[in-house]
């Protein structure tokens, strides 16, 4: 009786295991899509991302190829220098920048505070000057 529920409870699995293999194949893909797509759409290099996310550039790579997934505390510092969240990542649709703010934003993130408010102010007076 005890082999039987044994082979019992291994033919529950093997289904589950299946779909585990498959999803696992899967999301790594999913994930550097959206990485690589969200990067370039920001005008971002894999060297200045891996930079501010304190990787090398080879660790960003394997990445954005599927083959190594990070962690979930390295996949929410990828969201916060990509200005995203992490589900956006996972997301099934590549997530898109919504405007020239979202890029700034960006750019903004990697910034210390005192250095940020430099910019915009820097940009600001350029953006006024452009429009004199």
């Amino acid at each position: 009786m005890l082999i039987r529920n044994s082979t019992k409870m291994a033919d529950q699995r093997r289904p589950r295991q299946k779909l585990d293999e498959a999803a696992q194949g899967e999301l790594p893909v999913r994930l550097g899509r959206n990485l690589a797509a969200r990067r370039k759409a920001l005008g971002l290099t894999q060297a200045g991302v891996a930079e501010r996310l304190g990787v090398d550039t080879e660790t960003l790579s394997r990445f954005e190829r599927g083959k190594h997934v990070p962690s979930l505390l390295t996949l929410e510092r990828l969201a916060a220098v990509l200005g995203s969240t992490c589900g956006a990542l996972l997301e099934e649709v590549p997530p898109q920048p919504s405007s020239d703010a979202l890029m700034i934003e960006t750019w903004l993130a990697a910034l210390s505070a005192k250095d940020a408010a430099f910019a915009r102010r820097m940009l600001k007076a350029f953006c006024d000057h452009l429009a004199r």
